[in-house]
């Protein structure tokens, strides 16, 4: 199945799905170190905190986007 549906030439319908459960518990896993890198200083998680919590979104929504993954 699509996850775009087109009406014509220039207009469609997005149709998003539910992402599988191993990507929505990475997203989720990934964008929590995030939260908890930014509040608490943690060697190494710390530095990168806003890419992880931007690569936790980023996962899950192209699991949203995308069907099946």
């Amino acid at each position: 199945m699509n996850t775009f549906i087109f009406i014509n030439q220039n207009t469609f319908i997005m149709k998003p799905s539910a992402p599988t459960t191993v990507v929505w518990i990475l997203g989720i896993l990934v964008g929590i170190l995030g939260i908890i890198g930014h509040f608490v200083t943690i060697q190494g998680l710390s530095g990168i905190s806003f890419w992880l919590l931007l690569g936790g979104f980023v996962l899950l929504a192209l699991g949203t986007t995308f069907r099946g993954l």
